[in-house]
């Protein structure tokens, strides 16, 4: 079956992105064991992501680049905050290289990156961590089945089968 909007789509993949010496190097990976099931068309992935995937069918392999603007984002220096070290007050000062969930004020959940810590303020980098990277995947469409009523309600895929994982 092709893909098309409203479809749920299960792949496998393997993302590269270089290494600071110029290589790739693998850094996430989807199997068939556990494969990326997603809603397409729904917004939950990449955009060039998506269109690079859309001419594609069951059983067709792939293998594409995106670059960093078109997938993460290039990489701002300006997206790099101290909080004060009273923020953790009662918890445990994070240690360098932790991520941090944090929240905006209107509620948004994204994840930050401690670069360093000094006596009275934590400097967290809030880029992607992809950020500035051009993605390279590769895999296989294991599967493309139309979405659910009930997919299509929620606006998520529920598992490749369509049924929640309990």
């Amino acid at each position: 079956m092709k893909i098309e909007a409203n479809h749920v789509v299960s792949l496998t993949y393997d993302l590269y992105v270089k290494k600071e010496d110029g290589t790739e190097g693998l850094t996430e990976s989807a199997t068939q064991e556990q494969p990326l099931t997603f809603l397409f068309g729904a917004g939950q992935m990449i955009p060039k992501f998506e269109e690079n995937l859309s001419t594609l069918s069951t059983g067709d392999t792939y293998d594409f680049r995106i670059s960093a603007q078109d997938g993460y984002g290039e990489f701002d220096e300006e997206a790099v905050a101290n909080l004060p070290k009273e923020m953790f007050d009662g918890g445990e000062i994070p240690e360098v290289g932790q991520m941090l969930p944090l929240q905006d004020n209107q509620g948004n959940r994204f994840q930050g990156q401690v670069v360093s810590v000094t006596e009275d303020s934590v400097l967290v980098d809030l880029n992607h961590p992809m950020a500035g990277q051009e993605l390279h995947f590769k895999g296989e469409i294991l599967n493309v089945r139309p979405a659910t009523p009930e997919e299509l309600s929620h606006g998520h895929a529920h598992g490749p089968d369509g049924h929640h994982d309990h």
